[in-house]
């Protein structure tokens, strides 16, 4: 693990900025999360959808202490030089406030967009080492298969680099942001057993380097823990499909699970049937003391940041909901 200038600060709670959430609705959105006393505020980048970098900036400008993490900024879609410079301009203007993450992006979206390179670990490998050298004012390194920017030097750089998180599934590389980056960022579902499962592939670290570890859940709080489970079962649609399996193959129902997805019509039908343990493991949902433990659990499994993406129809009002889980601030 790579240097790093912050020290990752453990039991956080965050919050997903929805990737639908109408515009005028954002800025609102990311201050109401600051003052229901949220640490982090996480702004996603999608294709088709909404820029990292374009709503980072106003979400940093328009609140005053909240972190913002950027979940995920594809290695493929900007030259490193660049990004190097955004991301350091940002952290420059807002200092010890921004965690950048990285990642492949969806193979589909990337092949869609022509920047799916026939190697993405060795491009995520070269991206995150040569940004993070920019970032803190060094020469960019050597050439490599797809990163070139050899004697680069960035001027403007910040007082606290901001931290470097790989979102990523696979072992390899897991493995690789071991070697290159801060820590990891983990997709929903984020189970604490799938949080381990990725620490091991992150490999073993010393206190001195101890990794940020983000992790993403769909999440849903309620009195009524029935229906907080049934608003959030619309959050995992997705898990049955094949590009979730390293999420569902460290936990011990995860062959039931790939049945009971073979016997329904459709992801919707899914979610929607799948017994109510399951969905109690693969989100944070439940009145809020069950949604408390669930942290608790993502925390003691390494977790550092632990984020809630809303679910249900009002967003604003979810948000207000999930805050219930927050321990009082001082």
């Amino acid at each position: 693990m790579p240097e790093t200038d912050t020290i990752p600060a453990r039991g956080r709670v965050g919050v997903m900025l929805p990737r639908d959430l109408p515009v005028r609705d954002v800025l609102p959105y990311a201050r109401r999360a600051e003052e229901l006393g949220f640490d982090q505020v996480w702004v996603v980048e999608d294709l088709g959808w909404r820029g990292g970098l374009a709503q980072a900036g106003p979400v940093l400008a328009s609140t005053t202490s909240i972190t913002v993490g950027i979940g995920i900024m594809p290695a493929g879609a900007r030259n490193v030089c660049f990004a190097a410079m955004e991301l350091a301009t940002l952290a420059q203007l807002y200092p010890g406030r921004l965690i950048a993450g990285i990642g492949h992006g969806m193979p589909d979206w990337m092949r869609q967009a022509g920047a799916w390179p026939a190697s993405p670990l060795t491009l995520i490998k070269e991206y995150t080492t040569a940004l993070r050298l920019l970032m803190r004012g060094e020469p960019g390194p050597a050439g490599g298969r797809y990163v070139r920017c050899e004697g680069v030097v960035i001027t403007e750089t910040p007082d606290i680099v901001p931290p470097i998180v790989l979102g990523v599934r696979g072992p390899k590389s897991q493995a690789a942001a071991g070697e290159v980056a801060d820590g990891l960022l983990l997709a929903e579902p984020a189970a604490p057993a799938y949080i381990a499962s990725s620490l091991r592939n992150l490999g073993s670290v010393s206190d001195a380097s101890a990794p940020e570890v983000v992790t993403y859940d769909a999440a849903a709080v309620d009195d009524d823990e029935d229906a907080a489970l049934a608003r959030v079962r619309d959050g995992l649609t997705a898990v049955g499909e094949p590009a979730w399996a390293a999420h569902i193959d460290p936990l011990p129902f995860a062959a039931r699970l790939r049945e009971h997805r073979a016997a329904c019509a459709d992801a919707r039908q899914f979610a929607q049937t799948m017994p109510a343990a399951w969905v109690r493991q693969l989100s944070i949902a439940g009145t809020p003391d069950q949604a408390r433990e669930a942290i608790t659990a993502r925390h003691t499994a390494g977790a550092t940041s632990v984020v809630l993406t809303p679910t249900g129809p009002d967003a604003l009002a979810s948000l207000d909901s999930l805050a219930r889980v927050l321990a009082p601030r001082p």
